[in-house]
């Protein structure tokens, strides 16, 4: 090699520059590009699942929200009748305004699509004032009450404490547990059968 003019000394400097090339530096220049090829759709599937990650939290706080406001309206409409709870609470109500609860009379449910009504016929007897301080603490009564069909008389007998008889239908309301169509869809089922 002491013998080499300069040009061969190029060449063989080109020749090794080209074997390194070759088998070095573009192998590494190629897993580079896939790694940053790799790297890219990571992040861009980082974003994506920010993204998701960002609506996720916006379901989840909504949901919170309409969990809470479910909770209230099952104070308004509950689930079920509570017959024993109604009763309880008006007589509380009617005694809390010092009236007296002649009947307490629940009729049948009437079935709508979500939930059904349930009246129930009131008789009570007490003053004018009193009757007022009822249908007051009914109105802020937690359960949703409507009163129909409001009759008042004046007593034969008045007293201080009796002057006045009322009767009336409150109509409370429930949530159905199972929907009505889900009901009828296993007859409609049998039908089409037959």
């Amino acid at each position: 090699m002491k013998n080499w003019p300069w040009y061969g000394y190029l060449i063989l400097a080109v020749v090794i520059f080209a074997l390194a090339f070759f088998f070095y530096f573009k192998p590494r220049n190629e897993e580079i590009q896939d790694l940053r090829a790799q790297r890219e759709k990571l992040e861009n599937e980082v974003q994506v699942l920010k993204e998701k990650k960002k609506e996720l939290d916006k379901i989840e706080a909504e949901l919170v929200v309409l969990n809470a406001t479910l909770k209230d309206l099952e104070q308004i409409i509950p689930q079920q009748k509570e017959i024993a709870e109604i009763l309880r609470r008006i007589q509380q109500l009617a005694y809390d305004s010092r009236l007296n609860v002649l009947k307490f009379q629940p009729r049948g449910e009437i079935k709508k699509d979500y939930y059904a009504e349930w009246p129930i016929n009131i008789e009570i007897s007490g003053t004018y004032h009193n009757l007022g301080i009822f249908f007051d603490k009914l109105s802020k009564f937690s359960r949703l009450f409507n009163v129909n069909n409001f009759t008042i008389n004046a007593l034969s007998n008045q007293t201080d404490t009796l002057t006045i008889g009322a009767k009336f239908v409150t109509t409370t309301y429930y949530f159905l547990e199972q929907q009505p169509q889900q009901a009828k869809s296993p007859a409609s089922s049998q039908r089409q059968r037959e």
